[in-house]
């Protein structure tokens, strides 16, 4: 092989691989504003996929011209490494699969508030391996495809998804709407800008015990808030309150 046989080799694989770059940019581009108009929720495992295509066509556009393989043979001996490789990888497989069949299904997409096996949070992407969960306190929970499409989960609606309670226990001699009105009143003044304006503080009482009657007070809190800090700050507007019970019983 003489030098000039290398050089052109050489430039049609810096060509090939410079054209092949662009063409992965710009298509990629392409997809995601073509995901956002759609109703195809735009997740990365959608573009993931454009992008491998893209890649494998240009492996094959220089196979015979720079290595001297044929590209049919080349593909036949890869569906016969797929099947070996292919035991090797199912779980990569399973996980591949279950992030396409819960995207194209519209179970889960990016923007969905999701609670699974007790974390919860808003769901920022679904790539080729793993769905990706971030909870309002900044923690991301990496989920695997495979195990979120066997999982029973639960897909938060607008008013839930920043709903939180504190459980509060009334004296049995207390006037309950008095009450649910002082509650709402203080609530709502403690959580200030804490809140979510589109809903009100709700006071609800579910049943008796030994010391009283047992009520849950209901914030609704913005996004970006975490649940512990809208419940200290009404937990503590509450605390002494005179209709509040004893935790021996309940108040002369």
């Amino acid at each position: 092989m003489d030098w000039a046989t290398v050089v052109w080799k050489v430039v049609y694989l810096a060509v090939a691989a410079v054209v092949t770059l662009v063409v992965d940019r710009g298509v990629t581009r392409v997809a995601r504003r073509v995901l956002d108009a759609s109703s195809i929720p735009s997740a990365s495992i959608f573009v993931n996929i454009i992008r491998g295509v893209i890649w494998a066509f240009g492996l094959l556009s220089v196979l015979e011209p720079v290595f001297g393989i044929k590209a049919t043979a080349f593909v036949a001996a890869l569906g016969v490494t797929s099947v070996v490789l292919s035991f090797g990888l199912q779980d990569t497989v399973s996980n591949v699969f279950s992030g396409l069949g819960l995207m194209l299904g519209k179970v889960v997409q990016p923007g969905d508030y999701v609670s699974v096996g007790g974390f919860e949070g808003f769901v920022t992407d679904v790539n080729w391996r793993s769905t990706i969960v971030h909870d309002r306190l900044g923690n991301d929970q990496v989920i695997p495809n495979s195990v979120l499409n066997k999982t029973a989960f639960t897909r938060k609606g607008a008013s839930s998804l920043g709903c939180c309670g504190v459980d509060v226990l009334v004296r049995p001699d207390a006037d309950l709407t008095s009450v649910s009105e002082e509650v709402r009143r203080l609530a709502t003044e403690a959580l200030g800008e804490l809140a979510d304006d589109a809903f009100e503080v709700g006071v609800t009482f579910s049943g008796f015990d030994a010391y009283g009657t047992r009520g849950t007070v209901w914030l609704h809190v913005r996004p970006d808030v975490a649940f512990g800090t809208a419940q200290d700050r009404v937990t503590r507007v509450l605390q002494g309150r005179p209709w509040l019970a004893d935790a021996t019983g309940a108040r002369e």
